[in-house]
């Protein structure tokens, strides 16, 4: 009876092992993949491979008590079998549960797969608003020969902004200098700002005159008839041959050029975009030389508060006045810091300034 105990005791015993084992290798699997993608000290990295320790410690228990058994049932001891036929009991436990050990392991590797595809949309969805933001206000910004550009661009608490600026050049010695913003925040203002930003690249290089450019521009915005949207954009042609800058300006806040040894306010020209789709818009011109500085901005910069007073468009242009010789990066920062000193909390709407020097 006692051999016939523990032998079955074997059985079961080397039959749990094996399941355990089958656990253990799938969990093997999951951790290898989980440290080479996450790396070994994260956290899912650490309940894998506990996982697989734990499976791999039970399968060890099951084997060396299948052993065992197997020798004791090969030197037949006496009465051991009440003591053993106890150990059924675990291991008819474990035997019953098998499947479920296995269903487990199973839901622990597709688990993972879900977490990581569910991060991999999570990080797109953070990395969306950064590659709107590099499309609208981009970090680099192609090299002008004649032309010194600085740039600075501050995201307010919204995810999505509707600042942006560009400057390009429009062949035969034109340069043209854009900063234009799209009221409200979100996805919506970023697409219409997108689309703006794109179609006055084409009417630029149709128009000579930045006015014409910009009514062609109300006009084809207009007809997307977002009601609750409304754009502010000053658009600036440097012409090196005929020595002249020409400025537009649709409701854009003021900017400043310092010529001739004094800043010049350059206002807006016309109202709104996508306020009045029949709505004109005249062009301003002023004489070009070597060293004229232009400052362009969006109105975080300007209406910047403490209390109730605005950092102010005024305040700007006597910056610009202070040293302009400055650096047309080094200036951007400065404003920005200007600002953020100036006010009485954080900056919290989007900001953009664009500094352009024409060189000797």
């Amino acid at each position: 009876m006692a051999v016939i105990v523990l032998a079955i005791t074997a059985f079961a015993s080397g039959v749990a092992s094996i399941y355990w084992a089958r656990s253990a290798r799938r969990l093997e699997r999951v951790h290898r993949r989980v440290v080479a993608e996450r790396g070994g000290a994260s956290d899912a990295a650490s309940l894998s491979r506990s996982g697989f320790r734990k499976d791999v410690h039970t399968a060890v228990l099951y084997a060396v008590l299948c052993g065992n058994c197997a020798v004791l049932a090969a030197t037949r001891p006496p009465r051991l079998e009440v003591i053993l036929g106890l150990i059924l009991v675990p291991v008819a436990l474990s035997v019953l549960s098998a499947r479920d050990l296995g269903r487990e392991s199973r839901l622990a590797e597709d688990r993972y797969d879900i977490e990581r595809r569910a991060e991999e949309v999570l990080t797109q969805d953070q990395l969306a608003p950064q590659r709107w933001a590099a499309r609208l206000a981009p970090e680099v910004l192609a090299d002008l020969p004649g032309f010194e550009v600085g740039r600075v661009y501050k995201a307010g608490t919204g995810l999505m902004a509707g600042d942006f600026f560009d400057v390009y050049d429009l062949g035969r010695g034109r340069v043209a200098a854009v900063i234009g913003d799209v009221t409200g925040h979100g996805i919506e203002p970023s697409i219409t700002a997108l689309q703006a930003k794109y179609l006055l690249r084409v009417f630029l290089r149709q128009y000579r005159d930045p006015g014409q450019a910009l009514e062609e521009l109300n006009d084809r915005m207009s007809a997307l008839e977002r009601f609750e949207e409304f754009i502010s954009l000053c658009v600036v042609v440097f012409d090196t041959e005929a020595g002249t800058l020409r400025w537009s300006s649709a409701g854009h806040p003021t900017a400043w050029l310092w010529h001739d040894r004094d800043v010049r306010p350059l206002r807006h020209t016309g109202p709104l975009l996508m306020l009045d789709p029949h709505a004109t818009f005249s062009s301003r011109e002023l004489p070009l030389a070597a060293g004229d500085l232009l400052l362009l901005y969006t109105d975080g910069l300007a209406e910047a508060r403490n209390g109730d007073e605005q950092f102010g468009e005024e305040r700007i242009g006597t910056i610009v006045r202070r040293d302009p010789g400055i650096d047309p990066d080094v200036l951007c920062k400065s404003l920005l810091e200007a600002a953020k000193d100036f006010a009485s909390q954080p900056l919290s709407d989007d900001t953009a300034i664009l500094a352009i020097r024409r060189l000797g």
